[in-house]
């Protein structure tokens, strides 16, 4: 069973994750704390006793966006040790999402926290400390990742040596247990985000956790192109190709957006080819 430390500096929110945790029967004991000087001295104290000591913690629930330190900065520090408790970031924010699986964690679980979303956490940590080889292993897909792929209506998968692989028409990508269905010809570009990428459309962007370069080579046949290291780009949404002193850059609606010199060349043969057909 677990032994918890929940970390949040607006008192009510914690105590509701107090409750839904301590109503948890893998959760053995749960603490809290209202700010970070507080819950650092609690973990100070859990390290020194060792994990089998009285004080011991094997997961914190930890807001991120609190007065002085932030759930980022202590993470950061605990990182530093050599068996640090296991983080579960608790946050109304999805976009430090990619900081915090940088720093290992467990988890990310959107507010307001529902029950079955904590309680996946929860059973991830467990796993994790369950583990015969003690290893923690990179993080489940708790941030926007790719899932498997809905093919077109009415489309019957191919068989056989023969069969011709299909483009996927939506990408499916999962934010706080909610899945959305993403239409790839509603995507404009891609950024890439380190191990992750976010997918840009008219109606605002999602991440996935998948690298650029994979989606490169799926979306290729959907007229997607490398523009830069950083950006994919769909061939059609691209307004305006712009050459001025030195730089190529084009605009993707609102966006602009820088063209590697490698790449510039043969994105202006491609647009060309495309409007004279």
């Amino acid at each position: 069973m677990l032994r918890v430390l929940a970390v949040d500096d607006e008192k009510p929110l914690l105590e509701e994750l107090l409750y839904l945790l301590r109503s948890d029967p893998r959760v053995r004991s749960a603490q809290g704390a209202s700010d970070a000087t507080g819950a650092l001295r609690r973990i100070t104290r859990a390290l020194e006793g060792g994990p089998d000591g009285p004080d011991g913690i094997d997961v914190v629930f930890l807001d991120i966006q609190m007065a002085g330190l932030t759930g980022l900065d202590i993470a950061r520090l605990l990182s530093g040790f050599a068996r640090p408790p296991l983080i579960v970031f608790v946050t109304a924010h999805e976009g430090f999402a990619v900081q915090a699986f940088d720093l290992k964690a467990v988890d990310y679980v959107l507010k307001p926290v529902r029950p079955e979303r904590l309680a996946e956490a929860v059973r991830r940590a467990r796993a994790l400390l369950g583990r015969p080889d003690g290893a923690q292993p990179a993080p489940g897909p708790a941030v926007p990742d790719l899932r498997t792929p809905v093919p077109p209506a009415g489309a019957e998968a191919g068989a056989g040596a023969g069969a011709v692989e299909r483009v996927p028409e939506q990408i499916a990508v999962e934010l706080g247990g909610v899945t959305r269905f993403v239409a790839i010809a509603d995507i404009a570009y891609v950024e890439a985000q380190g191990d992750y990428a976010r997918l840009h459309t008219d109606g605002g962007s999602h991440l996935v956790r998948i690298p650029l370069s994979t989606l490169e080579e799926r979306w290729a046949a959907r007229g997607f192109v490398r523009i830069h290291r950083r950006h994919l780009v769909a061939l059609g949404r691209i307004d305006e190709l712009r050459m001025e002193a030195g730089t190529t850059s084009v605009r993707v609606g609102p966006a602009e957006l820088q063209v590697s010199r490698r790449h510039a060349r043969d994105l202006r043969d491609l647009l060309m080819r495309r409007a004279t057909g």
